[in-house]
């Protein structure tokens, strides 16, 4: 037998003599060709001697062209390798909503079988009322335009030059700290306002906080610049500006937190996208009641005893378990809100923009979450916060700090007041990102980036919630002998 050594000085003179053979036949067909072709003129013989030529051609190139078809190897990647150019991956994606749609239709069934329909409209209500005839959180917002009503009048006073700016910024200055301290006490020291109401009451104290800062600043940047006759300014700090009632509130209900002197408007009201969203937003909220009261709750009835006990092995059982209906409702809740909500609000006022989130669920850095999931609140930090510190000395670094800290303090108060205790796991949770985006930017890259985001919303709100509710049960709940059995 050869060795297979041996094979390689073989195989490449047949190659060469091949390749040598071909060129050849090609070089005498087409000089065949060029020379029948100048015998044109000489009769008959020369004309068959030109078509024979052609036709060995013809018959030459039908060969190759045949070979070229009897190919079936090239080169090119597998279509999962990173190196391939494919990208339609919409079938894998169906196959994963269908597993999922599966999976979770189990759980369903199991949910079912083990509890019953434990949804009870009477428990939605009084979630928001302990008192059908009492609504003190629907009192505590309308007490609200006390304050829109305030900055009107002093942002009239400064424009006719009645105050000084000193007196305006003091007046705006009380005006917004009481529109944080008010509703607080209020909260805390009125019993007949459940967490829920007063959640909903804050979270409109809140926006109203931002929006009416936000007015106070665009109105007194077009007071500056009208005061250095500036001519030539951009559409939104136009001091051609009017201080009426009708714009002020048109810029509260308007689904923004950044003030300007004219928004972009759409042409007129399309009534079909308003009855999508219309619909959207009722079939949702339903959906996310369903799954509170026959998901999580006797989920997190059954995580007290761990907690209590410090089971955890069991704990963590606890935790995966409500990961997926404490995901699941955070993601219908921010279609909910995000896009069906503001879309509607968007509609009805004709307010041109609609950009309220981007692609968060492509983010492969923290940080790139937190500025693409909250596109208003986003907004409403650079505009009002995160520049201003620049622009006074401050590092990035030490102004990004600052935009956690802002946003960690809102997200403890919207929470630890409504439930009238203090444990600041919101604020800790909101102060943990700023390490945890350093790691994932500096350690991790595109897909794991993007999975380390996403693990982090679905572990991290499970363990904060399942920490109010075990500090509130201890708090509220534990010497209450019904609540205690029902746990």
């Amino acid at each position: 037998m050869m060795d297979k050594d041996d094979f390689g000085p073989i195989t490449r003179n047949r190659r060469r003599a091949t390749i040598t053979s071909a060129k050849s036949e090609t070089v005498k067909l087409r000089n065949g060709a060029i020379a029948a072709a100048s015998d044109l003129r000489r009769g008959p013989k020369a004309r068959e001697s030109l078509t024979k030529n052609l036709q060995l051609n013809e018959d030459s190139t039908r060969k190759c062209d045949r070979y070229d078809k009897m190919s079936c190897h090239k080169l090119q990647e597998s279509m999962l390798s990173s190196a391939s150019s494919f990208k339609n991956y919409r079938g894998i994606l169906n196959w994963c909503v269908v597993m999922l749609v599966l999976s979770n239709a189990r759980l369903f069934l199991e949910n079912l079988l083990r509890y019953g329909i434990l949804v009870d409209p009477i428990q939605v209500v009084s979630l928001f009322l302990k008192d059908p005839y009492s609504w003190p959180a629907a009192c505590l917002v309308i007490v609200s335009n006390v304050f829109i009503l305030v900055a009107l009048y002093t942002e009239r006073r400064l424009a006719m030059g009645s105050i000084s700016e000193k007196v305006g910024l003091l007046i705006y200055i009380f005006n917004l700290t009481i529109i944080l301290c008010f509703p607080m006490v209020v909260v805390l020291k009125l019993p007949s306002i459940t967490p829920v109401g007063g959640a909903f009451a804050l979270g409109v104290y809140t926006i109203l906080f931002l929006k009416l800062y936000s007015y106070k600043d665009v109105n007194r940047w077009c007071r500056e610049r009208t005061q250095a006759k500036a001519r030539s300014l951009s559409r939104s700090l136009s001091c051609n500006y009017e201080i009426h009632i009708y714009y002020m509130y048109y810029f509260v209900f308007a689904p923004t937190l950044c003030y300007e002197l004219n928004f972009p408007r759409s042409e007129s009201i399309r009534m079909g996208f308003l009855l999508r969203r219309l619909f959207e937003m009722t079939y949702f909220i339903s959906n996310v009641l369903s799954v509170v009261f026959q998901w999580m709750v006797p989920v997190i009835r059954s995580s007290m005893k761990p907690l209590q006990e410090m089971d955890y092995s069991r704990m963590t059982e606890r935790l995966l378990r409500l990961a997926v209906p404490n995901h699941l409702i955070w993601l219908i809740f921010f279609y909910w809100f995000f896009h069906s909500s503001m879309n509607f609000v968007a509609e009805l006022l004709r307010f041109g923009d609609r950009e309220f989130y981007h692609d968060w669920w492509n983010s492969e850095t923290i940080t790139y979450f937190w500025q693409n999931w909250n596109i208003p609140v986003h907004k409403w930090c650079l505009r009002h916060f995160y520049k201003p510190l620049l622009r006074r000395g401050a590092g990035k670094l030490l102004s990004q700090s600052a935009v956690f800290f802002f946003s960690a303090f809102f997200h403890e108060y919207l929470v630890s007041v409504p439930l009238r205790m203090f444990r600041l796991w919101a604020f800790m949770g909101m102060m943990a990102q700023l390490p945890l985006a350093w790691f994932v930017a500096r350690f991790l890259r595109g897909n794991y980036g993007n999975a380390a985001v996403w693990l982090s919303l679905i572990i991290g709100q499970p363990i904060a919630v399942l920490m109010y509710v075990h500090d509130y049960y201890v708090t509220h709940c534990e010497d209450d002998p019904t609540i205690a059995e029902a746990l």
